[in-house]
């Protein structure tokens, strides 16, 4: 099976995530998504960030009336922190040996690669699927396992979201409706 793991914080996941994820396993170019929720990204800062468990749950709730194309992955949880992509892809490719792993990225995050851990092993090992960001154009020329994906894209981001919940505004339209609900519930994001 091709499977294409987007990785990320989620917090919170949005519709901006889920229509990328949701694009690229609709055009075939993996058979899944997994939306591998990570637990702390070695190069964001962690102030601000929800409990991964909330976090977990929020995405597996974002994408349950969609449990075929997209999965919700906490494997990270298991991994030793910061988690870094390149741990996540060789515990991966050894526990599912049939399954084909390809990175999904947006192209600001492909401008920064050469920060990631071991990035030469990523880029000579694995496929990448790099959505285009706007003001972050790609490189004329790129290797063959690199695929350009023209997502849809909204200019939505969790930061966004985050400072409506400080604010007290709506963040209806933004999130699945059952994330929504359970954000509010909970009171996260408030302070």
């Amino acid at each position: 099976m091709r499977v294409g793991l987007f990785f990320g914080s989620f917090n919170p996941v949005h519709h901006g995530h889920l229509i990328i994820a949701s694009h690229i396993a609709n055009y075939g170019l993996v058979d899944q998504v997994w939306l591998v929720v990570s637990p702390q990204n070695p190069l964001k800062p962690t102030p601000g960030l929800l409990n991964e468990f909330h976090r977990l749950h929020l995405a597996r709730l974002a994408i349950a009336a969609d449990d075929i194309q997209l999965k919700v992955s906490d494997v990270e949880f298991g991994l030793p922190k910061p988690s870094y992509t390149i741990d996540t892809l060789t515990y991966l490719s050894e526990k599912y040996p049939l399954h084909q792993f390809a990175v999904i990225m947006g192209s600001d995050s492909f401008q920064n690669i050469r920060k990631w851990k071991n990035h030469p092993v990523i880029l000579e090992q694995y496929s990448l699927l790099v959505y285009l960001r706007p003001n972050h154009p790609l490189p004329n020329t790129l290797p063959k396992n690199i695929t350009v994906v023209n997502a849809p894209m909204l200019d939505i981001s969790a930061t966004y979201i985050r400072q409506c919940m400080q604010q007290k505004k709506s963040i209806r339209y933004l999130v699945p409706e059952p994330v929504r609900i359970e954000i509010e519930k909970a009171g996260y994001y408030v302070k």
